[in-house]
């Protein structure tokens, strides 16, 4: 059931067992109830096909995994619709985790409201950054409420996340970095709670993949058995 408190949209799930049984891929993240995600990955050469609509940011590696990156928000960021009206999850073909900060600094289309996440996650990164464990750090640092610029509704830069950021991330904060998983927590108030980041690759979805499957699945629609 989807409601409105004034402030943001509510989804209430009722679920029978017979259900989560036997639909994992639909509701493995809804029933979840730990922070972090397990971060255990498969071998080299795993393979996850997912079957939900993404948005696809090129230009792609050379490699043959991919990177999907899900935000889940207090508000909806590009302020066209609310929390609810999920717009998918980004994916990052060619690339594992261990290379997406090195990967996002090669992108160099301007930013637009279409593809605020990928913005976001650029601008996170920093020029000398090895792994994606500083950006992580940077957006539960940024100060909460809205991250867009006011107007064009599109990410900040780089040089802005750093004027913005705290010192120190509030003690509600989480941040958990794996080397095919990273999760970030980032504290609003106690009111709105927390605003997540999940990035994850092919080699933790081929070993978490109804996990994945429902994660990617929310980001698209928040009725997990949506056609």
């Amino acid at each position: 059931m989807r409601t409105n408190d004034d402030e943001v949209d509510l989804a209430y799930y009722f679920l029978e067992d017979e259900a989560i049984a036997a639909h994992p891929d639909r509701l493995a993240y809804l029933i979840n109830d730990t922070w972090p995600l397990p971060s255990g990955a498969d071998a080299p050469g795993a393979t996850f096909t997912p079957d939900v609509a993404l948005r696809v940011v090129g230009p792609p590696g050379p490699g043959p995994d991919f990177v999907y990156a899900v935000r889940i928000t207090w508000q909806h960021t590009d302020h066209n619709g609310t929390n609810l009206d999920q717009r998918e999850a980004t994916v990052f073909p060619g690339v594992n985790l261990p290379g997406l900060a090195d990967h996002l600094r090669g992108i160099a289309d301007p930013v637009s409201r279409e593809r605020f996440d990928a913005d976001l996650l650029r601008s996170l990164v920093g020029p000398d950054n090895d792994g994606i464990g500083p950006a992580m750090d940077r957006y539960v640092c940024l100060e909460p409420y809205d991250l867009s610029i006011f107007g064009t509704w599109t990410a900040p830069s780089h040089a802005q996340i750093l004027q913005w950021k705290l010192p120190q991330p509030p003690p509600e904060a989480r941040v958990a970095v794996d080397e095919h998983l990273a999760q970030a927590a980032r504290y609003i108030d106690d009111f709105f709670g927390h605003e997540q980041l999940f990035l994850f690759d092919t080699q933790w979805a081929a070993a978490h993949p109804d996990l994945a499957l429902s994660l990617l699945r929310y980001a698209t629609h928040w009725d997990p058995f949506a056609p």
